[in-house]
């Protein structure tokens, strides 16, 4: 039994050291683009407040991904989506939509 366990932490510990852990990452961006996306969807269904919320599940990714590499598109696109968090808090989803249309045509060209 000790030599069963011996080989499974053995084992364990060598795919931790051999994988990177970029793989077992999220990927921030994807999710960031993944709820700007619904955020859109919403919107232009007319519904201010949930827009709000997924554009701001799209932004804590959005910051995350840009924490791990800087990229000007993700900027303007974290721009944007304070933009339309900004706008879908007064109501106005038609504004909002559209700053979320800008925030995913940046996170999607950092994505390329």
């Amino acid at each position: 039994m000790n030599r069963r366990r011996f080989t499974a932490f053995l084992t364990i510990g060598l795919a931790a050291a051999l994988f990177p852990r970029a793989a077992f990452a999220e990927d921030h961006l994807a999710e960031a683009i993944t709820h700007t996306q619904q955020a859109i969807e919403t919107g232009k269904q007319g519904q201010a407040d949930a827009l709000v919320t997924h554009a701001e599940a799209a932004l804590t990714h959005a910051n995350a991904a840009e924490k791990e590499k800087a990229n000007p598109h993700i900027k303007q696109g974290i721009t944007h989506l304070n933009a339309a968090i900004a706008e879908g808090k007064k109501k106005d989803a038609a504004a909002a939509t559209k700053h979320a249309e800008e925030a995913l045509t940046h996170l999607q060209a950092a994505q390329k």
